[in-house]
This record gives C-alpha cells, structure tokens and sequence, in this order.
C-alpha cells in the first residue's frame, strides 16, 4: 500500500511479543506498563495539543546525546529512563511520554512504538493517538509527523487494551500482518 493510499490511523492486529528490552523495563516500572481503560485512547487534536507535542519533542531530542546501549551500559538493549542525558531511541521515547504523562496526557493514548527505519534497522518511536490520525514522535525529526510522512515500516506497539504489544495494519478489521506501506 503507497502512502497516498494510507489512512490516518495504524490498527491492532494480533497480538505481537513484546522485546526483552521492554519485558525488563516493565519489570522495574510496572506502573509505566500498566494499562488503565477508564483513559481514553484517542485524544482531540487542538492547537494547544499540536505545540505541546511539538515542544516535547523538540526539547527531548535537543536534550539528550544519542548513544547505543552497548556503548553506555555494555548490553545490546536496556530501556531506560535517559536521567544521565545520553540514550538511544527507546530512551528518548520513554523520557517524551513521561513529560506528556507529567503535562496531563493520558497514558493509554500514548504507545511506544517499534518500526524498521530508512536503513532498514530496528528503531523506537512515540505513538500519539489523535482523533485526526496517528502522530509520531521521533529522536530522528525535530518535526511531529503523521505515522505516514515518516517512511517508517510499522511493526508493532504496545497495545491500548491490556499490557503487552500488538502488531499494527492499516486495515480496521486487523486482519492484515502488513504494518505499513512499500516504499
């Protein structure tokens, strides 16, 4: 599916497994994991909503110094809270959606993300659920984006319904493991 084809929501699918990365962080936040169906999923999408994404975004990716988990803690992955100012991908998200949850967001609408970017390697990304479509937050953009102006392939994220991750499809019905459209 092209881009010009792609609708302004990704859709659960199947449940996915969630990475080791993630099991181990949830292990020492359950709070971060857990998943509370009273919040809404979507959020209405307002001017004030558009600049505080914007400047979370901005202030997290000009804040931080990127760094590979091996190079900083001597393991291939470890998701973690970037309080010494270096952190990869996951870091960075994980440090955005606190500040959004700090600012009143809720967390439910808020789903980390896990994508193949345009060098064909694993990377996170912040989902924001909006009624007007999915934005992403990313430590490669400056800019807040719609899921599709990203030239990500979509794999999966956490789901909204319960803790764990689900694959993503651009199809409602979610009977599609395609996650995302063909460049």
């Amino acid at each position: 599916m092209s881009s010009v084809n792609a609708g302004p929501h990704l859709f659960r699918d199947d449940e996915a497994p969630p990475l080791p990365g993630w099991v181990e962080f949830c292990n020492r936040n359950p709070e971060e994991c857990s998943v509370d169906l009273r919040q809404p999923e979507t959020l209405p999408m307002t001017a004030d909503l558009a600049a505080l994404l914007s400047s979370v975004n901005l202030s997290v990716n000009r804040a931080l110094i990127p760094v590979t988990d091996h190079s900083h803690w001597g393991v291939i992955d470890l998701w973690s809270y970037p309080t010494d100012g270096l952190g990869d991908c996951e870091d960075y998200q994980l440090l955005k959606r606190r500040m959004l949850i700090d600012a009143g967001l809720p967390r439910r609408a808020l789903r980390m993300t896990v994508v193949i970017d345009e060098n064909g390697e694993g990377h996170a990304v912040l989902t924001v659920r909006t009624d007007r479509g999915d934005l992403i937050l990313d430590n490669k953009s400056d800019e807040v984006l719609e899921w599709f102006r990203t030239n990500y392939r979509y794999i999966k994220r956490e789901s909204a319904e319960t803790t764990g991750w689900v694959y993503l499809t651009l199809d409602p019905a979610g009977t599609s493991l395609t996650s995302s459209y063909d460049r």
